[in-house]
């Protein structure tokens, strides 16, 4: 007999990369020696452990991600290369559903300088925001010259639900 939760996971799906939509684009500040065959932005996601996004010397770094519709973010997954860390990560975004595009500073995160994968939750206040672009901000970086080397980069979260208009007839009476 097949576990009950199965049955609850299928019908209520749990956050999901963001990521994996054809409407996705990506951008980022610089590529190390213009190299995009070796080390352009066609890394950040393709989970591969050989391949990484290696960024120019200079200060500050960025990467930019157009979802390409609103979507409900959870988390960040990012895999630094130990030694090329950005630190701090400022979390921008155009948070809001009036369609600004608009990027404002929401929340800052602190990746350790490590090889390990590495996950930053969104803060409770900001999860129910619909966001299509966020720009991920690396001021410094634990290498000496600016660098910063990404080996995977994933958004976590949820696609906005769609709301139907009911009409007071199909809603189910609140009376006996």
């Amino acid at each position: 007999m097949p576990p009950q939760s199965s049955r609850m996971s299928e019908s209520n799906p749990g956050p999901v990369s963001l990521l994996s939509h054809d409407a996705v684009r990506i951008k980022v500040s610089s590529v190390l020696n213009k190299d995009n065959a070796n080390y352009g932005k066609q890394h950040l996601t393709d989970r591969s452990v050989e391949t990484c996004w290696n960024s120019d010397q200079g200060s500050p770094q960025f990467i930019v991600v157009d979802f390409g519709r609103s979507v409900h973010v959870d988390a960040i997954h990012l895999t630094f290369q130990g030694g090329f860390v950005g630190s701090p990560c400022q979390v921008l975004a155009n948070a809001g559903s009036d369609g600004t595009t608009t990027l404002v500073p929401c929340w800052t995160a602190h990746p350790e300088d490590s090889n390990a994968a590495q996950v930053f939750e969104v803060p409770q206040d900001l999860r129910g925001q619909r966001v299509s672009r966020i720009k991920l901000v690396f001021p410094s970086s634990s290498d000496f010259y600016g660098r910063v080397t990404v080996y995977n980069l994933d958004f976590v979260g949820r696609e906005p639900s769609k709301r139907r208009h009911q009409s007071s007839a199909s809603s189910p009476s609140s009376t006996p």
